[in-house]
């Protein structure tokens, strides 16, 4: 289960760097990451986001982070 998580995480990588050319297209695929990577993994998620596209899209992606946390 666990080897599935870090697979999903590092093809959720691969797509958001693919797409970081377009904010609607960033937003898009950065909301479906969040939902398909387990609880820890989101926090992992974030962080990494914030480190590679917060120079660009921080707002979106704190919004995304904010509005998609799971319960």
């Amino acid at each position: 289960m666990m080897d599935q998580g870090r697979k999903m995480m590092e093809f959720s990588k691969q797509v958001l760097q693919k797409v970081s050319f377009d904010q609607r297209l960033f937003k898009k695929e950065l909301i479906k990451a969040r939902r398909w990577v387990g609880q820890h993994d989101q926090l992992v998620l974030k962080a990494w986001c914030l480190a590679t596209f917060g120079h660009v899209y921080k707002d979106v992606i704190i919004e995304v982070f904010q509005t998609t946390m799971r319960s």
